[in-house]
């Protein structure tokens, strides 16, 4: 039987579809009194567990995210690899609402945010090479998914970590342009290097709603933003379940 995977869903992504009935466990973490909710299936012949990132109702903001419990508990759950879906705005030109895109870096801007599992270091082992922060063998099985249902799927890209839950001024868009980054979310960090300190591999999908703040003359809408993320998500669910049975 193939490896368990865990996906983590952002935005508007609280349930996986087309799985088998669900079946949902109790995962008690040292990060947090409660414990976190992870619900089992099989997507076709790949079993899988799920953790919507921001709960089941989207009542955790970014910055409330017990990223460590999540991840501990995934690891938990039996998962070698997570795909993470993330929401973002485009920064870069020509990603406008509805692109998807596989991104190869990260720049983390947050603060305050328990980042680490290594609260007391342990030798030079507790610090991880994060060079190459999503792994390589997940993206490929995402693009690869990609082409075959015909979605387009920009490979590989920046994403800026903002901390949230307020969107960016133009001003740090403009900061974030000049230090490379391609899109900007909220949920990418500190979750990516808690994966790769537990040694899970991790790879995103992020689906672009807006472009980002002062690049359009528009203001942000989020009814408009709403409708992206119906048509988006849907789309990235096939993609999941064709990326599964790709996974190394």
């Amino acid at each position: 039987m193939p490896s368990v995977t865990g996906i983590i869903g952002g935005s508007g992504f609280y349930t996986m579809s087309g799985e088998t009935e669900s079946v949902v466990s109790t995962v008690q973490t040292p990060f947090s009194e409660y414990p976190v909710l992870i619900y089992r299936s099989m997507v076709g012949e790949c079993p899988v567990v799920f953790l919507p990132r921001h709960g089941s109702e989207h009542g955790i903001p970014p910055h409330r995210v017990n990223y460590r419990a999540n991840l501990w508990a995934i690891q938990q759950s039996g998962a070698t690899a997570i795909l993470a879906v993330n929401v973002v705005g485009g920064i870069r030109e020509g990603l406008d609402p509805g692109i998807l895109l596989v991104p190869d870096q990260i720049i983390d801007y947050t603060s305050n945010r328990d980042h680490t599992f290594f609260d007391v270091l342990d030798g030079v082992d507790n610090h991880i090479d994060f060079t190459w922060p999503y792994n390589e063998n997940l993206r490929k099985a995402l693009l690869a998914a990609s082409d075959e249902l015909g979605v387009a799927c920009n490979d590989g890209g920046v994403y800026g970590c903002t901390q949230g839950p307020r969107l960016e001024t133009a001003a740090e868009i403009r900061r974030m342009q000049a230090d490379g980054c391609d899109i900007v979310g909220m949920t990418g960090m500190p979750e990516a290097a808690l994966a790769r300190e537990l040694g899970i591999a991790y790879a995103c999908i992020a689906l672009v709603v807006n472009r980002a703040a002062g690049l359009t003359e528009d203001v942000i809408s989020f009814a408009d933003i709403a409708t992206t993320l119906d048509r988006g998500i849907e789309t990235i669910r096939r993609l999941l379940q064709a990326a599964l049975p790709k996974l190394p």
